[in-house]
């Protein structure tokens, strides 16, 4: 399975997801991939099989701040819902933006199953809006040689922009969704 290889190069090119489309997928609790819909497929230009098994963070595009994603597993493991404003990489090296739902999937013993997203177009507007913060949350992050303080100072200069990453960031994304 080559996904790694084939979306290593940038295209410059966006695609966007039609008003109707919602990418649905889901995970093991370690964040490999168990289901991915029709429109994850044609959006992201990967096969099932390529998909399926592979962690979902083959689709992380590098515009998008480490510091998020840490936000975001800190909050599914406390098995809270997340919202949250994406780009991804498509395996051609275009990208789209979406508004993304995770929400823990919990067994009958509470534990952590899995995880199930959806996502949705996002407004031009949020888009513009997202690409400048998180612009300047990775130039935050780029002056940290380890990854554990890009990830610190990050989420420091989350927390700068919203005073919280709970209901503050989540407000942030709602007004994104269309």
């Amino acid at each position: 399975m080559d996904t790694g290889t084939a979306s290593l190069s940038l295209t410059g090119v966006e695609r966007v997801l039609g008003e109707g489309d919602i990418i649905v997928s889901k995970t093991c609790p370690k964040g490999r991939i168990t289901y991915a819909n029709d429109t994850f497929l044609n959006v992201s230009g990967y096969r099932e099989a390529e998909l399926l098994g592979t962690p979902h963070a083959v689709l992380r595009h590098p515009e998008m701040p480490r510091s998020v994603f840490a936000m975001r597993w800190q909050r599914l493991e406390q098995r809270q819902e997340v919202y949250a404003v994406v780009v991804n990489r498509a395996k051609n090296g275009d990208h789209y933006w979406v508004h993304a739902h995770v929400t823990p999937s919990l067994g009958a013993d509470g534990a952590i199953r899995g995880h199930h997203s959806f996502r949705r177009k996002l407004d031009r507007s949020a888009i513009d809006e997202a690409a400048e913060l998180y612009r300047r949350v990775r130039q935050i992050e780029a002056r940290q040689r380890a990854k554990a303080d890009q990830v610190r100072v990050g989420l420091e200069a989350l927390r700068a922009a919203f005073g919280d990453l709970g209901s503050s960031y989540d407000r942030w994304t709602w007004k994104a969704a269309p």
